[in-house]
């Protein structure tokens, strides 16, 4: 099966519903039979998409940076935990161990990543399907001002149709399940 990728919030004070589209996004890797790739937390929404895949018997993989070990936030129930020595090779690596990307809801860190792996698909760096799961509108602003940007011509069309985008978790593993190995 595939080693899919999920970028989250890792933050421990937001909404409840976000923690259960985690867990339920870790449940249905493993029901599925996949890996999960994930940045190695134990925190917010990340630890609880490592938590849900793990209870389903999927295998996981977490890729951390030593700064946020040293933090204590390191997922080391993970079955492989790698550590890295900084945020870009973790980026690097995520992409490297995975087979496709999910993006839940999150912040900063989540959209950095997202960015990345967008980026990096746009320009044929890699091929693999990158989702982002707009659950009850979550990522509707910024999909918004995107679509601007290619009346501006800053954006092609065809790197913002490079983004799956799927309002839930079903639609999304239906859009990457074709295109996994």
């Amino acid at each position: 099966m595939a080693a899919i990728c999920v970028f989250c919030a890792s933050a421990n004070d937001i909404e409840q519903r976000w923690m259960d589209l985690a867990t339920e996004t870790g449940r249905q890797i493993g029901a599925r039979g996949h890996t999960l790739v994930s940045g190695g937390g134990c925190v917010g929404m990340m630890g609880a998409v490592a938590d849900g895949a793990r209870a389903a018997g999927a295998y996981t993989l977490g890729i951390i940076p030593q700064s946020l070990v040293d933090m204590e936030v390191a997922d080391t129930a993970s079955d492989e935990l790698v550590v890295t020595d900084g945020m870009l090779s973790r980026k690097a690596l995520m992409i490297e161990k995975s087979d496709a990307f999910l993006t839940l809801p999150g912040g900063l860190g989540t959209l950095d990543e997202l960015f990345e792996v967008w980026t990096t698909g746009s320009l044929a760096i890699h091929r693999k399907p990158m989702v982002l799961v707009n659950t009850d509108g979550f990522y509707d602003g910024l999909l918004a001002w995107l679509r601007t940007l290619t009346d501006t011509r800053f954006v092609r069309e065809r790197a913002l149709s490079g983004l799956i985008i799927a309002d839930t978790l079903d639609d999304a593993f239906a859009a990457i399940t074709p295109k996994i190995p």
